[in-house]
């Protein structure tokens, strides 16, 4: 149906003042979205073992495994004052990979941008955490004049895709072919890619809802950190932005944008005291307890219906 200007003039003159609306999903004590901050702070300042180091380059991918119950931190090794870091991470069960990262469920659970003691959900049917954050160098950095926060939900990897299809060139380097080059050596294929949670990324939303990315406010040093809440399988990719305040398609864009990528750390720890969580109250996370019947019932048995094509 048509709505005329005037008539939506008028609907707009006629709508009744909107309360502030309260968010849909509030923690609450006991929920499973409000940890135990005490033990988490205990945990992220015990003692610990590194089991596994490395620095990934400009513009690559890499997959790596963490054990429930370990600490994986991701931090900004070199660079000058505002180089700019950026990394698209996935997770996945390292067991099962059609449990995966659920992006949009988590920026439900918690905000579009998330930090220290936000949990990284996985999708259905399993809706169970992957990974708590405990530890965020970048806390501080809270919103900026044009509504810009850290650690972004709301977007998603850079892909050749939409490159070819804004620019009309192809580009085997974006974060989505990163990350799929990292997951083939664990059975994984671009399939199993999903959408990412942009960390140490600023990005937001302008006064007409249309997503933008400010500069990074990290430097040499900083960090975030996760507790693998089940075992599982990451791949990260540092993406070839380098300053996504300058993102474009052009050659002249594509010169800025490499001037200021930088690496990325990956360390992944034990606690040195193996039984410090269970004695702490920490066991593994559960799939949520729905059976996923979805109101069908299964026919056939003693007194069942029989099966009959129409």
């Amino acid at each position: 149906m048509f709505i005329s200007k005037e008539e939506a003039e008028a609907r707009l003159r006629a709508r009744k003042p909107i309360p502030k609306p309260k968010p849909a999903y509030l923690p609450v004590t006991g929920s499973p979205l409000t940890v135990d901050k005490e033990l988490y702070s205990t945990i992220a300042a015990a003692p610990r073992v590194l089991l596994e180091e490395f620095v990934l380059p400009i513009r690559s991918g890499r997959a790596w495994k963490a054990p429930a119950g370990s600490i994986v931190r991701i931090s900004t090794p070199e660079g000058p004052q505002m180089a700019w870091f950026e990394g698209d991470l996935n997770i996945w069960n390292a067991h099962n990979p059609r449990e995966r990262f659920w992006a949009s469920r988590t920026k439900q659970l918690y905000a579009s941008h998330v930090s220290t003691y936000d949990r990284l959900w996985s999708c259905l049917p399993f809706m169970r955490p992957l990974v708590t954050i405990i530890g965020d160098s970048l806390s501080w950095y809270g919103v900026d004049e044009h509504g810009g926060r850290v650690h972004d939900l709301l977007g998603t990897r850079c892909d050749g895709y939409i490159s070819s299809v804004l620019s009309g060139k192809g580009y085997d380097f974006h974060c989505h072919s990163n990350l799929t080059r990292a997951v083939i050596p664990f059975g994984l294929n671009e399939s199993d890619v999903h959408d990412v949670i942009n960390i140490f990324q600023v990005t937001g939303l302008d006064e007409q809802g249309r997503y933008f990315m400010n500069p990074c406010p990290a430097q040499k040093g900083d960090y975030i950190e996760f507790l693998a809440e089940q075992d599982i399988l990451m791949a990260l990719s540092t993406c070839p932005g380098g300053d996504l305040s300058l993102w474009g398609f052009g050659a002249d864009s594509e010169k800025e944008m490499i001037k200021c990528c930088r690496p990325l750390q990956v360390q992944v720890f034990t606690l040195e005291d193996p039984g410090f969580l269970q004695r702490g109250g920490w066991k593994p996370a559960e799939p949520a307890p729905y059976k996923g019947m979805h109101g069908l019932v299964v026919p056939g048995g003693e007194h069942g219906i029989p099966i009959t094509k129409s």
